[in-house]
């Protein structure tokens, strides 16, 4: 039982730190004076969101590990869009 509730919390975490990026993606306000530091912000939990998601894949269930990937594919279009910009 520690095992899958390991992976749960791993998980959980994960996509936790997905919808935290999310969140502050969907705030930016790009001819906003505080871009910058909007943007600054994102690349943490963008980088914290992928170190979970990778913590995440180590123990993941096959449904787990398909939604971790989707996830990893979500936050590469972000940084692709902002990096459009």
């Amino acid at each position: 039982m520690p095992y899958h509730k390991d992976k749960q919390q791993a998980f959980q975490a994960a996509q936790q730190g997905m919808e935290d990026a999310q969140e502050l993606y969907a705030e930016i306000v790009k001819d906003s004076a505080s871009y910058g530091h909007q943007l600054k912000h994102l690349k943490q939990e963008v980088n914290e969101a992928y170190a979970q998601i990778e913590n995440a894949l180590e123990v993941a269930s096959d449904h787990q590990r398909a939604q971790l990937e989707r996830f990893q594919q979500d936050l590469r279009s972000m940084v692709d869009e902002v990096n459009q910009y």
